[in-house]
This record gives structure tokens, sequence and C-alpha cells, in this order.
């Protein structure tokens, strides 16, 4: 049985934010992903364990190896979420520089 984790906790990680990149330009092996880092095979593979888990890639055998790929649609659901909370953020900011004006102002 899988276990889930949080997309956001692995998106934290910058190793792992670096493998999302690279796997969003094309499709990656595991090799060909660990020779990008200076960390050691199983921890990349480690890595890669967890943004597998959290639905982020997805993997497909070819033959003897296994080929990795971003997945896009999840991507975009974190895509999504920040965008709420950057609206948000944007809303506090505006009302802020308007209290600043008005304080400035008297």
């Amino acid at each position: 049985m899988k276990k889930r984790r949080d997309p956001f906790q692995a998106i934290a990680d910058p190793t792992r934010r670096a493998i999302l990149v690279l796997l969003a330009a094309q499709t990656m092996s595991a090799g060909a992903i660990a020779d990008q880092f200076d960390a050691s095979r199983p921890t990349i593979s480690k890595h890669i364990q967890i943004l597998s888990e959290c639905e982020l890639i997805t993997s497909k055998a070819q033959g003897r190896e296994i080929f990795y790929e971003l997945q896009i649609e999840k991507m975009a659901e974190i895509d999504r979420w920040i965008e709420v909370c950057k609206r948000a953020w944007e809303s506090r900011f505006k009302q802020l520089d308007s209290l600043l004006e008005t304080l400035k102002e008297s």
C-alpha cells in the first residue's frame, strides 16, 4: 500500500523542486535524474519515491528502465491554491498601502 504524503511537504524540499523542474522539461529515468545531482542515487531515489507518493510524478516502465514524468494536473492543483493565497495577500497589501497613504497625508 502506498503511503500518501502532502504535496506541499514534497515541494518544500529544494532537491524535489529541482527534480520537478527537470521533469517539466522531459521524461527521465531515475539514473538520468540522479546524474543531475551530487547526492547519492539512493537519496535521489527516496526523493523520487516521495514525489510519486504525492502523485506529483508518475512512472512508466520501458524495458528494464523506469521513466518518470511530471503530473501537470496535480501541479495545477498546487498552483490554484497558491493563486487563492496570492489574491488574499495582494488584497491585504492594498489595504496596508491605503492606510499608509492616509497616515502620510495626515
